[in-house]
């Protein structure tokens, strides 16, 4: 861990100068300097006293940060392709996730398995063709450009009521699929 390069980047995002810094702790500018340019270790009271300016701790400043990730690309997506349904898994093991987002394609006239009732809502958004949104006995059209949202309380599936394929980015919440 770079302690210097961490403590300039948490005064930095708290808008404090060295110097702001150094009043703060009774110490000297010329200190953070050097402490942040990891030419100078401090004590543990030190450094308490620094990240307590900073509205931190020991605990917080140690934590191991792990990297998120944030962007995934196609070759990441899980794929099943199954009697005429297309089901891309953007992102992979969303369903530790709270919500989990999943490309459609559906083949004409074939709909998704029907889903027993949940808790949770869906939401979805046509990129082309037409679908119905059948839920319970109720089907609602909704075509591309539209979207559509539901609570997940009534049996459900997605129908292709369209001339060739249909594409939706359908997502769950929490993870169902």
């Amino acid at each position: 861990m770079d302690l210097g390069k961490k403590i300039k980047r948490m005064r930095n995002q708290k808008g404090l100068t060295q110097e702001e810094l150094a009043d703060r702790c009774e110490l000297t500018k010329g200190y953070i300097s050097q402490l942040e340019n990891n030419l100078n270790s401090p004590s543990i009271a030190t450094l308490t006293d620094i990240l307590s300016a900073l509205g931190s701790n020991l605990a917080e400043f140690f934590r191991e940060e792990t990297e998120e990730k944030v962007v995934f690309s196609k070759n990441e997506f899980i794929e099943k392709n199954a009697d005429g349904v297309l089901l891309n898994w953007l992102i992979p093991n969303a369903q530790k996730n709270m919500m989990e987002p999943v490309s459609v394609e559906l083949m004409e006239d074939v709909a998704t398995p029907e889903d027993i009732p949940h808790e949770g809502e869906e939401f979805g958004y046509v990129l082309e063709g037409k679908i119905a949104v059948v839920l319970g006995n109720k089907h609602y059209i909704c075509k591309k450009g539209e979207a559509f949202y539901y609570p997940a309380n009534k049996p459900h599936y997605i129908l292709n009521k369209g001339k060739g394929k249909a594409r939706f980015l359908w997502i769950s919440t929490p993870p169902n699929f």
